[in-house]
């Protein structure tokens, strides 16, 4: 079993950034490919990024490539998202998800743990 503790949302103005922390319990941290997707209000939960277990390959949807970076401390069993040039439309709750395997899956039905996920809102 894995626990997903998501935190470092906010309130931020448009252009601003935010760094967002997944901790995880475990021993395994590191066997574990990670990923955090959003959900905006009336939307699908949408992949945002992914690392895989070593950190070594890191994945990001088209709207958000270089301004979002993921990244991992397995030391520390935890997963961040640095996000800058924050824009209205990144508005949404962020969660963090995790699967045991060595490829970064880009759909929420291929994870098997989940954090309650944490709020960003960017206003304009």
């Amino acid at each position: 079993q894995v626990q997903l503790v998501e935190s470092g949302g906010g309130l931020v103005q448009a252009g601003g950034s935010l760094r967002l922390s997944c901790a995880a319990s475990g021993r395994t941290f590191s066997s574990y490919s990670l990923a955090w997707f959003r959900q905006a209000p009336g939307k699908e939960r949408e992949f945002v990024a992914g690392i895989s277990w070593s950190g070594g390959r890191t994945y990001y949807a088209d709207s958000v490539k270089g301004r979002f970076t993921i990244s991992r401390d397995n030391a520390k069993n935890t997963v961040y998202l640095q996000m800058n040039s924050l824009k209205p439309e990144d508005t949404a709750v962020y969660a963090c998800a995790a699967r045991r395997h060595s490829y970064v899956f880009i759909t929420t039905t291929e994870y098997d743990y989940w954090g309650q996920g944490t709020q960003v809102t960017v206003s304009s």
